[in-house]
């Protein structure tokens, strides 16, 4: 089976690779999903069996200050994607990683039938990129909502008390993923962690010195306050286990 991953220079990407080590991982000088020629060239030759696609500009704050980088990478990269898949592989299986900050955030606990309604550019760009795969008439192709942070020390001396997620460790989410794809799920799904933690909660997990702070000490743009999920459709994973242990069974 030939598997595609984008972005496998990010947080995400690393841990998919150790998961996939015979997958394919383009550079971003051999497939910069900004530039359609380029994409269409790779897929081309190497004609994947699934794409997992987490390639994004992720910085909520760089979003809104560069807009049409954002606008590239998020929207036109999933575009270009998408056309190249159609053209080029049209049976592969695209699962293209999302986010759980497509929705507003003002009580949490979303499940795959709430409305999402994205409080700032990053998520606005992630949710129509969602809308490009899911209107595209690919064959096969699944859509995972999501929120996870690396296992690593967290680089920053505080973290908000009053901003939740049902968060998962990256090498978690990969190993998750790995888990979903031979079940060939399709349309959109959330995948989870089973506790819905603070941001200090999940900070004091990899480096027990940080400091809380709350939202009033924030200046910057719109952030989604509550991002924790559910799900009707798959099974929710393990925070901090080495790989995701499945916790509550959800009939499908």
């Amino acid at each position: 089976m030939r598997i595609l991953i984008t972005g496998s220079t990010g947080r995400l990407g690393r841990e998919l690779l150790r998961v996939f080590p015979e997958s394919y991982a383009p550079s971003r000088l051999e497939m910069d999903i900004r530039l359609r020629d380029r994409v269409h060239q790779y897929i081309a030759r190497v004609r994947p069996d699934v794409i997992i696609h987490t390639a994004a500009l992720t910085g909520i704050r760089q979003c809104e200050d560069d807009k049409i980088l954002a606008w590239s990478t998020n929207v036109t990269g999933t575009e270009n994607l998408v056309n190249s898949v159609l053209q080029f592989s049209p049976n592969a299986y695209l699962i293209f990683v999302s986010t759980a900050c497509v929705f507003y955030g003002d009580r949490g606990g979303y499940t795959e039938d709430d409305v999402p309604n994205p409080k700032n550019y990053y998520a606005l760009t992630k949710l129509i990129a969602e809308t490009a795969v899911r209107n595209a008439h690919i064959s096969h192709w699944l859509i995972i909502r999501t929120n996870f942070a690396a296992r690593e020390k967290w680089p920053y001396q505080r973290a908000f008390v009053d901003r939740f997620g049902t968060y998962l460790f990256a090498d978690d989410l990969a190993q998750a993923i790995k888990s979903l794809i031979p079940r060939s799920l399709e349309g959109i799904i959330h995948v989870c962690g089973d506790k819905r933690i603070s941001m200090l909660e999940l900070a004091r997990l990899t480096n027990p010195k940080v400091q809380g702070m709350t939202m009033n000490d924030y200046a910057g743009p719109p952030l989604t306050i509550d991002m924790s999920l559910a799900s009707k459709k798959i099974e929710r994973f393990r925070l901090c286990n080495e790989s995701p242990e499945i916790v509550h069974q959800v009939s499908l």
